[in-house]
């Protein structure tokens, strides 16, 4: 009987593994602060990601607190540039320099951590 159960779960594992992967929708809200180099510095790393690595899985809002401070102030928001990862989940926030790719990676679950 082990062998039979040896074979089944051989046989789940090669489904699991040739099952097609259907991306996650990711739903995504940057804030920024106006339009000036940060914000667009920002703006462009993060469309940037979204495009390589989830290529019609996400929805990205770009808010400015200029415009919608109400927004800012629901979203407990501190500085800008801030990204929220809402779906997912968890909910994730990153707060300042959006630049470092590999740490926005990890952070939206796209790269495990490095040890």
């Amino acid at each position: 009987m082990a062998k039979r159960k040896a074979k089944s779960d051989t046989l789940a594992a090669f489904e699991k593994a040739t099952k097609p992967v259907v991306p996650q929708m990711y739903v995504l809200r940057l804030y920024v602060a106006g339009i000036n180099p940060r914000s667009s510095a920002a703006i462009r790393s993060i469309t940037a990601i979204c495009e390589e690595h989830l290529q019609g899985h996400y929805e990205l809002e770009i808010v400015d607190l200029y415009q919608q401070p109400m927004l800012a102030k629901g979203e407990q928001i501190i500085a800008a540039p801030t990204l929220i990862k809402k779906l997912p989940e968890p909910l994730r926030r990153f707060i300042g320099n959006l630049a470092d790719k590999e740490r926005i990676l990890v952070g939206l679950d796209l790269r495990p951590k490095k040890n």
